[in-house]
């Protein structure tokens, strides 16, 4: 590839154009260049909405048609078309209603359908997740009683059906989605567990959290709501801010019985979502491609092809930067470890993960941590460039790992990437990481083409490996900070 400057990477004087002087004073928040690899990371809001999503809350920032049936001039049912538009993605669901979030959504389920009866559910599914929110506590909260059935790794269907009785609200199935039991388990299949509750009478309720509507090719084992509606649950509640990639909310869909008894409980008005989010969620569903959907579908050729191209212009610049094979993940998990692992694994878990399943050993992470890692590119700095990105404007957050910073580009959308070049260039003359020597015209013209001073001081001869077609071989290594560190190998995710 020509190491010449693309004209894209040349605009502008700054990181980035200034933000309006009103957007710099009416908000604490801060822009981030979302570099980790962890397409739904938690700690930066989880999915970024679309241009139309963004869109459309910019409409509904002002006087809409919320409540209103302009053509009547009657009060209308609130949202009725981001209901509709819901309705539509799902056809397996009689009944829609939104709420502020997934465990809004659960906790609404539980007080309108069980009240304060019981609630019977595995022990293997009473789940802790970030902030020290559990979910035993949450259900109790609504003053439901539980009934546990089963045991951490094991609960059969004999379980439910010896606790089902005339003092069952609901039977609730959870899927575990920061954790993994394996080996000697067993849990009825969804199909089996609906037509003990059909049986019973008694209402199955489905936390299927990921945000997945339909099934996913590139996540087989992540369940989806209509595969679940399919089933025979009852109730399926999920989240709109993950896969599926529009706001922050609690989905309810099901059995139109069942849903109107929960959106006329008392307790869904203090749930309800405001006109913001369901004009995010209704743009969502009607203009799917998102930017989680678009990274989830990155071709790793393309990233790595783009990865060349911002290595090859930061060297011109004089910055020690090489393109190296990365593995991106769908979800970074409950939160960081105590370490500052940002992705909620002990370090070293990639060193367990199944190269003919891409299952991570360790079982820990996010919804999308188990078995869903996608092969993607990154471009590799010196760590002590980490820092003054994180600080910069707008700040970018890569992963460190074996002392280099790595901006992997699965979540970079492709057209940040002029404005990432620039951040890397204004944070690397921060940290005193750049050189003035003359950058040579082509990537590779001899072994000392590319020499570079790191923040360290030290020199980094050329001859750098690039990352062609997304795979680099077993015997080619990237030397940064005179460290000879193997591409493809993933120790940790630690945010810097």
């Amino acid at each position: 590839m020509d190491d010449a400057v693309p004209p894209s990477y040349r605009a502008g004087d700054g990181p980035v154009p200034a933000p309006m002087a009103l957007a710099r004073t009416a908000t604490g928040l801060r822009p981030v260049i979302n570099a980790t690899g962890v397409i739904l990371h938690g700690a930066l809001g989880r999915a970024p909405l679309s241009a139309a999503a963004r869109a459309a809350v910019d409409l509904a920032a002002g006087t809409t048609d919320l409540e209103l049936d302009l053509r009547t001039g009657r009060r209308d049912r609130r949202g009725r078309t981001a209901l509709a538009t819901l309705a539509t993605a799902v056809p397996a669901a009689a009944g829609v209603h939104v709420v502020n979030n997934n465990a809004a959504g659960l906790a609404l389920a539980v007080a309108a359908l069980a009240g304060r009866r019981e609630v019977v559910v595995s022990r293997g599914e009473l789940f802790e997740t970030t902030d020290g929110f559990r979910l035993p506590e949450l259900l109790v909260a609504t003053g439901a009683r539980l009934r546990e059935v089963g045991t951490t790794n094991r609960t059969t269907l004999g379980d439910y059906a010896d606790a089902i009785g005339p003092d069952t609200g609901l039977v609730l199935r959870v899927h575990t989605a920061s954790y993994q039991v394996v080996g000697f388990t067993d849990s009825p299949t969804i199909s089996d567990l609906a037509a003990l509750c059909a049986d019973f009478e008694v209402p199955l309720v489905g936390d299927c959290g990921s945000g997945l509507l339909h099934p996913e090719p590139l996540l087989a084992t992540e369940p989806d709501v209509t595969s679940w509606l399919g089933w025979g649950v009852g109730v399926v509640t999920t989240s709109g801010d993950k896969l599926l990639g529009g706001p922050q909310c609690g989905l309810l869909l099901g059995r139109a019985d069942l849903i109107d008894r929960m959106r006329r409980h008392p307790m869904s008005r203090a749930l309800r979502a405001g006109k913001l989010t369901l004009a995010a969620l209704e743009a969502t569903l009607r203009h799917p491609d998102s930017p989680v959907r678009q990274a989830l579908r990155a071709r790793p050729e393309r990233l790595a092809a783009r990865a060349e191209t911002l290595a090859a212009w930061l060297r011109r610049a004089g910055i020690a930067a090489s393109a190296v094979a990365s593995r991106a993940l769908v979800d970074g998990g409950a939160g960081a470890t105590s370490d500052g692992n940002a992705c909620g694994c002990q370090r070293g878990w990639a060193a367990g993960v199944d190269q003919a399943t891409g299952r991570a050993a360790c079982g820990a992470g996010g919804f999308g941590c188990v078995g869903a890692e996608l092969p993607s590119a990154a471009v590799a700095l010196d760590a002590m460039i980490a820092a003054p990105l994180r600080r910069g404007e707008p700040s970018v957050l890569g992963r460190v790992e074996q002392g280099c910073c790595l901006l992997d580009l699965r979540t970079v959308p492709a057209e940040l990437d002029p404005v990432l070049a620039a951040a890397v260039l204004a944070a690397a003359t921060e940290a005193g990481a750049t050189t003035l020597t003359d950058a040579p015209t082509e990537p590779h013209d001899t072994a000392a083409a590319d020499t570079v001073v790191t923040a360290g001081g030290a020199a980094v001869a050329g001859g750098v490996p690039v990352v062609a077609g997304g795979a680099v071989a077993a015997a080619d290594m990237v030397t940064v900070e005179s460290r000879a560190i193997p591409p493809t190998v993933v120790p940790d995710r630690r945010a810097p």
